[in-house]
């Protein structure tokens, strides 16, 4: 029998890697849904490829070009809907909207489908507990697919978080790592050149503050239920380890692997039963992992590790949404690089926020509200302006 496959963010970088594992062996698939934001020419070579007949895209426009291309199949334009416009329970759904817009097609596709993948940092961030709240009610596999939870989860899926002692995540460093005297002119061009992976501007931004490690720390800190202490962030320039686990046992399990994602996500579709041509065992990179402590000068945001919370509050959705807003000013040459942090600390502590430190996240409208406030203020450069 197919398996029933559903890719929330079909057209971007995830989506399009899943798909290109399941263009491998379409014999055994049958992909019943795609979703995408507003890329209808992609979307389109997608639907014809796949012949899949339930699609929904965001954008109004791409919509209306849909509907009169395509009048054999359903088109919608409402994510909210996501959860009613399946026939029948899937096998698999890979998460991968980016952004905000993933959490709550996240959470609502969950009883729907028998496992579900996310590779969406903000649901798991902000909305850890909604989305563990419907993956125990459903029962519903949950699988991480970010290269470093994935090797995690890969090595302690079933062992209990009392047996582990110490977790190690790593960083490539971004482009400004061996800028060791400040000289480089940090540009929203250089800042984005990653020197490892092919990713989007705003990740590859934080990748080069390492503001993506922060939130990694706190993803997998929700996800397999441990105490802040027990992680530790390396650089490694290479990226070819993903994560190092030491148990309390003695052992320690390394996790290496090339730098694409098509193997988190293949391992995610077939559980560790099918294969990928990959790259022999690199010996000389293994000789020389040159495993690095940060330098909290050069990266000051891994600080804000220290301000979070033990318990599941909005304050990870203050971080995310002014973290988002003061990236998207840098990218377009509204405030330096070094501003990203130095902002984003002082909106943080800032009287105005202060509140939501405390704040216990019961629903969703709480984090969207949240959400929407933080960035009006960030983007308004209502607060930014009385903090320079």
């Amino acid at each position: 029998m197919k398996k029933k496959i559903a890719i929330l963010g079909s057209t971007g970088s995830i989506g399009r890697q899943t798909l290109d594992i399941i263009r491998k062996n379409k014999k055994n698939f049958k992909v019943i849904l795609l979703t995408a934001n507003k890329n209808h020419n992609l979307l389109s070579k997608q639907i014809r490829e796949f012949k899949v007949k339930n699609v929904i895209i965001a954008n109004k426009r791409s919509y209306l070009i849909l509907k009169k291309k395509f009048k054999n199949i359903f088109i919608y334009n409402d994510l909210n809907i996501i959860d009613k416009i399946i026939p029948s329970k899937l096998d698999y759904t890979m998460s991968s909207i980016s952004g905000f817009d993933g959490l709550k097609p996240t959470i609502k596709i969950i009883k729907k489908t028998n496992t579900i993948a996310i590779a969406n940092k903000e649901s798991i961030i902000c909305g850890w507990s909604l989305i563990k709240k419907q993956i125990d009610r459903y029962k519903t596999k949950f699988i991480p697919v970010d290269s470093e939870h994935f090797s995690i989860w890969s090595v302690i899926k079933d062992v209990s978080p009392k047996e582990i002692d110490q977790i190690i995540i790593t960083a490539s460093g971004g482009p400004f790592f061996y800028d060791n005297n400040n000289k480089i002119e940090k540009t929203p061009k250089l800042a984005t050149d990653h020197p490892n992976w092919n990713m989007g501007k705003k990740i590859s931004t934080d990748s080069a503050t390492l503001m993506n490690k922060v939130f990694e720390v706190i993803e997998a800190k929700k996800i397999f239920n441990l105490d802040l202490k027990k992680f530790d962030i390396y650089i490694h320039p290479k990226s070819y380890i993903h994560a190092i686990v030491k148990f309390k046992n003695g052992l320690i399990k390394i996790v290496a692997h090339d730098t694409d994602m098509k193997i988190p996500i293949l391992n995610s579709i077939y559980n560790n039963k099918s294969s990928i041509k990959s790259k022999k065992i690199n010996i000389n990179l293994l000789n020389n992992l040159n495993l690095n402590r940060v330098d909290l000068k050069k990266y000051p945001s891994m600080k804000i590790l220290k301000l979070i919370p033990k318990k599941n509050t909005l304050f990870e959705t203050l971080l995310v949404s002014a973290n988002d807003e003061l990236v998207n000013l840098f990218l377009k040459n509204k405030i330096s690089y070094e501003d990203i942090n130095i902002k984003l600390k002082k909106i943080i502590n800032n009287k105005i926020f202060a509140k939501y430190r405390q704040k216990k996240v019961n629903n969703l409208r709480q984090i969207e509200k949240l959400n929407e406030f933080v960035r009006l203020k960030t983007k308004s450069l209502s607060v930014i302006s009385k903090i320079k």
